[in-house]
């Protein structure tokens, strides 16, 4: 991974430098709009994102660093630990740039997320749910390979805020994006590409068995260290990252962070498949399910938008759900 002292300032403006940077790699994410959903919500806009932005980000910065590439760098190749959306992320992006990828995933993951990695090319490891850190140190050990954590890095970060700036660019009106935090990285990085627009960034996550570590350590005041959690959205299962933590409570750039339960989580799923038709794995639902299923959140903008009411951005962030996990989760309804 690049060496931070090197990386750009976490600013608003080094969003856009970001986006320069991958613009050519990815594609525009669109914006989706639902009446129905306005109606339950009272206004609201939809939009897919991906940790693709956040990956492509890191590899092209890494590319530049002086010396890695002509001291073997593409041959020892990149390494990083994900339970499967960053996994999928870096492998894509390896392989677009013809560097080997090593990637470490617990045992437990999704089998479409898993054999989506081996499609790319990765070299892959499977391990213990919370191994899955010491398995990426030994890989790097082994190899020489790079680390690129999923979010715990200003590259990653700046890449994924790209996709709520492209938001900003294509929804003028916007007053608040609710993104789905677990390490962060897209949290922050939305958060970055808010910053002096006025825009209000909230965060969501799944409240089941304490994985709303992030609200907590909000609330408190203190960073909460340690997750264990079951939850259905298991792509927001982890803890967040120190440089998350960083602009997200201590920079004040996010306002707030709200939690939602299994039953909501599933509830709004299956809204989006219905109304938006967008095929989703639970971890993309939380934010949506925060807008129309958390009273807290609810009464907040109440509040604070009166009769006018809000324009409110949603990021729905992951789709890879195959159909027996589908039919899995339904059938606890």
């Amino acid at each position: 991974m690049a060496d931070e002292s090197t990386c750009a300032p976490l600013t608003r403006a080094s969003v856009f430098n970001a986006h320069e940077i991958i613009k050519s790699r990815i594609h525009k994410t669109p914006v989706l709009t639902s009446r129905f959903l306005n109606q339950l919500a009272s206004t609201e806009q939809g939009t897919d994102a991906f940790k693709a932005r956040g990956a492509f980000h890191a590899i092209e910065k890494l590319k530049q660093e002086p010396g890695w590439l002509e001291n073997d760098g593409a041959k020892k190749g990149v390494v990083c630990f994900s339970a499967g959306n960053h996994a999928q992320a870096i492998a894509l992006a390896a392989r677009e740039s013809q560097i080997t990828a090593h990637i470490v995933m617990p045992e437990t993951s999704s089998p479409v997320k898993i054999q989506s990695v081996r499609e790319y090319g990765a070299n892959l490891t499977l391990c213990g749910r919370f191994e899955r850190e010491a398995c990426a140190a030994e890989t790097m050990a082994k190899t020489g390979a790079r680390l690129i954590p999923p979010f715990d890095h200003p590259d990653v970060i700046l890449g994924q805020g790209t996709a709520a700036l492209e938001l900003q660019e294509e929804v003028k009106e916007l007053n608040a994006i609710v993104s789905p935090c677990s390490g962060g990285g897209l949290l922050a990085g939305t958060a970055l590409s808010c910053e002096g627009t006025g825009i209000r960034v909230y965060g969501a996550e799944p409240e089941f068995e304490g994985a709303d570590d992030g609200r907590r350590g909000f609330l408190s005041g203190e960073r909460v260290t340690h997750v264990k959690s079951n939850t259905i959205a298991d792509g927001l299962m982890g803890k967040l990252g120190v440089l998350p933590w960083e602009i997200i409570y201590e920079r004040r750039l996010v306002d707030m962070m709200y939690a939602v339960t299994e039953e909501n989580i599933l509830d709004a799923m299956k809204l989006i498949f219905e109304r938006l038709k967008l095929v989703v794995e639970p971890a993309a639902a939380v934010p949506l399910a925060v807008v129309l299923y958390n009273e807290e959140f609810r009464g907040m903008v109440e509040r604070e938008a009166g009769e006018k009411g809000w324009d409110v951005g949603i990021i729905l962030s992951g789709g890879n759900v195959g159909v027996g996990r589908i039919s899995d989760l339904f059938a606890r309804k």
